[in-house]
């Protein structure tokens, strides 16, 4: 069992980490990725919402929430990550939690995760560092995690 996971996520790329104690080094265990969400909107989504007529008059208007392809691919992602995460815990892969990620992916994130996941959260930031190598990543953290 690691000390630490620590996660680095954006909407299309989860980069997972162990450390092995609270001043230790980060070491890749795996990564998640979501291509659909490197695809533009308009490759995502190909017709226009639906239409309905008012009940009264005659308008026109959508019968669609403003919810775009991109951002249902970012929920889907963030719930992927999430059960990754959870099943990390069942499998007592580690003890304690990390979550770096982009700042509107971390709010899916966070609303995504199971509470058992959740217990072991020690650390969020809100940074986009999936590109960042990782010691670049390492030093972005507390000398203690």
């Amino acid at each position: 069992m690691a000390y630490a996971w620590v996660i680095v996520a954006d909407s299309a790329r989860a980069r997972v980490f162990s450390v092995e104690n609270a001043s230790g080094q980060l070491e890749p265990v795996e990564q998640l990725l979501s291509p659909e969400a490197r695809l533009h909107e308009r490759d995502l989504s190909s017709d226009r919402p639906g239409r309905s007529f008012d009940s009264f008059g005659s308008g026109r208007h959508s019968t669609d929430k403003a919810t775009s392809a991109k951002e249902q691919i970012a929920s889907s992602f963030a719930k992927e990550v999430a059960q990754h995460l959870k099943a990390g815990v069942n499998d007592r892969s580690f003890e304690r939690l990390v979550i770096i990620a982009e700042p509107q992916f971390l709010g899916l994130l966070n609303k995504s995760l199971p509470t058992a996941v959740e217990k072991l959260v020690s650390l969020r930031i809100d940074k986009d560092l999936t590109k960042e190598t990782e010691q670049k990543i390492r030093e972005r953290l507390p000398k203690r995690i």
